[in-house]
């Protein structure tokens, strides 16, 4: 395991994003919106960082299960979501990997009345994406390895690393064969 972006690379990734949202958003009342449970880090260090009205809410979406390294079928759960109808909504999820995940809850919230809805993304796999939607807010650009760290796990471990590490295939093989496979909400 090798680390990607530090501790302090991550904050100051995280005052950036929170920077061009409130230049965007300005002093409007805003809902946030996270997608469990890999941006549940990103989503409490984002909202002390935005000053002005905010109301939290929270969806689940899973596409990785187990100790699987690339995404299968969406799974989406939205029963956590509070009434959206007329308000402006910030999407904040952890990873933009195929894209899938982002423009099927992008649809949804346009679908459920949201006034706007923009997304914000910690990270955006190079090279990965499936759709012609972009997140409006990208934290880092980081390349094609699976990735673990602030929020994001591996068969259920290493979300409360501080960091973000890439998982080489040798370390994968290794966790695979230490534990039992646990149901991953990457």
């Amino acid at each position: 395991m090798r680390t990607l972006l530090s501790a302090e690379q991550l904050d100051s990734g995280i005052a950036r994003l929170a920077e061009a949202v409130r230049a965007d958003v300005g002093r409007r009342p805003l809902t946030v919106v996270g997608v469990l449970t890999g941006s549940i880090v990103v989503v409490a260090d984002l909202i002390r960082r935005l000053d002005g009205p905010i109301c939290v809410g929270m969806v689940w979406a899973s596409s990785y299960r187990g100790s699987a390294t690339r995404p299968g079928e969406l799974d989406l759960r939205l029963d956590l979501l509070p009434d959206i109808a007329g308000q402006e909504v910030l999407l904040v999820d952890d990873i933009f990997d195929s894209g899938r995940t982002l423009k099927a809850l992008v649809t949804e919230l346009q679908r459920r009345g949201a006034a706007r809805v923009q997304s914000l993304v910690l990270l955006r796999k190079l090279g990965r994406a499936e759709v012609t939607l972009e997140p409006e807010y990208v934290g880092f650009d980081i390349p094609d390895e699976f990735v673990v760290g602030y929020g994001l796990d591996f068969n259920g471990g290493f979300r409360h690393l501080p960091y973000l590490a890439a998982l080489d295939p040798d370390d994968i093989e290794a966790i695979r064969g230490a534990a039992p496979d646990v149901a991953s909400n990457r």
